[in-house]
């Protein structure tokens, strides 16, 4: 049972986003410092948990979580830097998981060196978000499959190649609940840190006024240049210019 002192406490920290098919519980701010390339820099974080079942009440919500073994799902969640629902400019990152370049740091690809840089980059712009988006692993296959999908880029695949051979699509991710949590928290313009058109006519089609797209090109090496190359060449990415390879 839960403590009705508890109860009350988590309260006004959870706002409930009502869509079409499903219901979105979102909690925060919390307060969480960070350290951010040896500086400790305090955001104020968010997370969010999709559920099927059309309840408003967030009591009965939490009820429910010690039998719902939320540790084997993934929720995505937001770090938010400065006075994100009120400033006149915001920078805002979609960061689909990575486990092997977020957590290990791998040189296969350049998702760890985005997600570092972008943090940076918010901050120092003053104004920002960065949505982890926990059930993009592999565009959207997983890491199970995204493991498979390496064995046979080892073997000459490429990333698309490697996804559609496994019966997947080149890119499944889907950022409805990622853009519902965005207008909960801001209905300012917003400036777009990506290199995928995809999440940029994602934001356009949801109605969301994105003023500018800031690319988020870098680290480029021996490993992840074919890599670098396929988004381009295949999933239709902004191509990089000289500068931004140079970062």
């Amino acid at each position: 049972m839960i403590d009705p002192h508890a109860l009350e406490l988590l309260r006004d920290k959870i706002q409930v986003l009502q869509g079409n098919e499903a219901v979105t519980y979102l909690v925060g701010p919390i307060r969480l410092p960070v350290n951010l390339f040896e500086e400790t820099v305090v955001f104020q974080w968010y997370c969010w948990l999709n559920c099927t079942e059309l309840t408003l009440d967030p009591t009965a919500m939490i009820e429910k979580l010690s039998d719902a073994k939320l540790a084997e799902h993934q929720q995505s969640s937001v770090l938010v830097y400065g006075d994100f629902e009120h400033a006149e400019d915001a920078l805002i990152r979609f960061h689909s998981i990575c486990h092997t370049g977020d957590i290990f740091g791998s040189k296969r690809c350049d998702c760890g060196y985005q997600l570092k840089q972008s943090m940076k980059e918010i901050v120092e712009h003053g104004c920002g978000a960065l949505f982890y988006l926990a059930n993009h692993e592999g565009r959207g296959i997983g890491l199970y499959a995204k493991a498979m999908a390496y064995i046979l880029q080892e073997q000459g695949y490429d990333t698309v190649e490697a996804n559609l051979a496994l019966g997947f699509v080149d890119d499944a991710r889907n950022y409805e609940d990622a853009i519902s949590v965005l207008k909960a928290l801001r209905q300012k313009p917003v400036t777009l840190m990506t290199n995928n058109p995809r999440k940029l006519e994602a934001l356009l089609s949801a109605g969301l006024n994105v003023s500018e797209r800031k690319p988020l090109w870098g680290d480029v090496s021996e490993f992840n240049e074919h890599y670098l190359k396929t988004k381009v060449e295949k999933s239709g990415h902004f191509e990089a210019v000289e500068e931004d390879l140079e970062q």
